[in-house]
C-alpha cells in the first residue's frame, strides 16, 4: 500500500509535474465540453483546420518574444472572423473558407519560422506540445480563457445544442444561425489555442474529438454527454501523464493513446451500443437465431380464411366498406 501511494505521489512532488497535471485537467475539461458540439455537428475537420490556421499567430509571437498563447488567441479571433466573412459568399461554403485559410495560414507560419535559427526545435515543440514546460502564467491564462469558454457555452447551451441537432428547426425558431456559427467557431478556436502547449498542434484534434466520441457511445443526453466527455478528457490526461512520467515517452502522445484506448473499450463494450455487448445480448436472448426467426406464434401461422368477426366479412374479402 505504501509503495502504491509513493508511486502516485512521487510525480506530484515536482513543481513542473504539478503544473502539468493542472494544465491537462483544464484542457481535458474544456476540450471535452467543446468537443461534444464538434462531434454532434460533425466538424472534426474544422478543428484540425483551425489548429493549423492559427499557426502564424504563434510564430509572430515567438519572433517578437511574446507568450505564444497571446499570439494564438489573436490569430484565432481573426481566423474565425475571416471564415465567417468568406463563408457569406454565395459561391463558397464554410468548408471551402476553412480549407483556404488552413493551407494558407500554415504555409505562412512555416515560412516565418523557417527564417529563425531554432526552426526545427521550436516547430517540434509547437507540433507535439511541451506540457512539462507550462509556467504559472500559462496556467492562469489557460484557466481564464477556459472558464470564459465554458461560461459562454453554459449561457448559450440551448441554442448551440438545438443547432447541433437540427439546424432547420433552429432556423424556424428564429435563431440567427450565422451569428451562432461564428460564436461557436470562436469558442472552438479558443479551446484549440489553450491546448497547444499541452498536447501540441497535431494531437489537439484527438482531445477535441476522442473523449466526446466516447461519451457519445455511452449516452444520448447532451448534458450527460458533455459531463462524460469532460471527465474522460481530464482522466485521460492524468493517466497519460503518469504513463509518460514512468514510461519515458512523449506526454502528449501518451495522453492521446489513453483517450483512444477508452474509446476502443466503449466501442466494444458500451451497454446497448458496444459491438461485443450487443452481439452477446442478442445471442443470450435468441439462443438459436435460425429457429427463432421462423418459430412464430400459432395464431400468426394460421391462414386468415375468414375474418374474426362475421360483420367484417365483406370488408375483409374485398377491402371495401360494406354497404349500409
Amino acid at each position: 500500500m505504501t509503495s502504491v501511494l509513493n508511486w502516485i505521489l512521487d510525480p506530484l512532488s515536482r513543481t513542473f509535474m504539478q503544473h502539468a497535471f493542472v494544465a491537462i485537467v483544464l484542457v481535458g475539461v474544456i476540450c471535452g465540453v467543446t468537443g461534444t458540439f464538434v462531434t454532434l455537428r460533425g466538424l472534426a475537420f474544422m478543428g484540425d483546420a483551425l489548429a493549423h490556421a492559427i499557426f502564424p499567430g504563434v510564430v509572430i509571437a515567438f519572433v517578437l518574444g511574446r507568450n505564444f498563447l497571446i499570439g494564438a488567441l489573436i490569430a484565432a479571433v481573426l481566423v474565425s472572423l475571416a471564415i465567417g466573412a468568406i463563408g457569406q459568399s454565395e459561391r463558397l461554403s464554410n468548408d471551402t473558407a476553412i480549407g483556404v485559410l488552413f493551407a494558407g495560414g500554415f504555409a505562412l507560419g512555416v515560412a516565418l519560422i523557417s527564417a529563425q535559427r531554432s526552426y526545427a526545435k521550436d516547430l517540434s515543440s509547437f507540433l507535439f506540445g511541451t506540457i512539462l514546460g507550462v509556467s504559472r502564467g500559462d496556467l492562469l491564462l489557460t484557466g481564464a480563457v477556459g472558464l470564459g469558454v465554458l461560461a459562454v457555452m453554459a449561457l448559450f447551451r440551448r441554442e448551440l445544442g438545438l443547432i447541433a441537432f437540427d439546424r432547420t428547426f433552429a432556423q424556424a425558431q428564429g435563431l440567427n444561425l450565422w451569428a451562432y456559427d461564428q460564436l461557436f467557431l470562436l469558442l472552438l478556436s479558443l479551446s484549440i489555442v489553450i491546448s497547444l502547449q499541452t498536447v501540441g498542434n497535431i494531437l489537439v484534434l484527438a482531445m477535441l474529438v476522442t473523449p466526446a466520441a466516447t461519451a457519445r457511445l455511452l449516452t444520448d443526453r447532451l448534458p450527460r454527454m458533455a459531463f462524460l466527455a469532460a471527465f474522460m478528457g481530464a482522466g485521460s490526461g492524468v493517466i497519460g501523464l503518469y504513463i509518460s512520467y514512468y514510461g519515458g515517452i512523449s506526454s502528449g502522445a501518451s495522453v492521446v493513446l489513453v483517450a483512444t484506448a477508452l474509446f476502443a473499450i466503449a466501442y466494444l463494450f458500451a451497454p446497448g451500443t458496444g459491438v461485443v455487448t450487443v452481439r452477446l445480448a442478442r445471442r443470450l436472448h435468441y439462443a438459436h437465431p435460425e429457429r427463432d426467426a421462423f418459430d412464430l406464434d400459432d395464431s400468426l401461422q394460421a391462414p386468415l380464411s375468414e375474418p374474426p368477426y362475421p360483420e367484417d366479412r365483406t370488408t375483409h374479402s374485398r377491402g371495401l366498406p360494406t354497404a349500409p
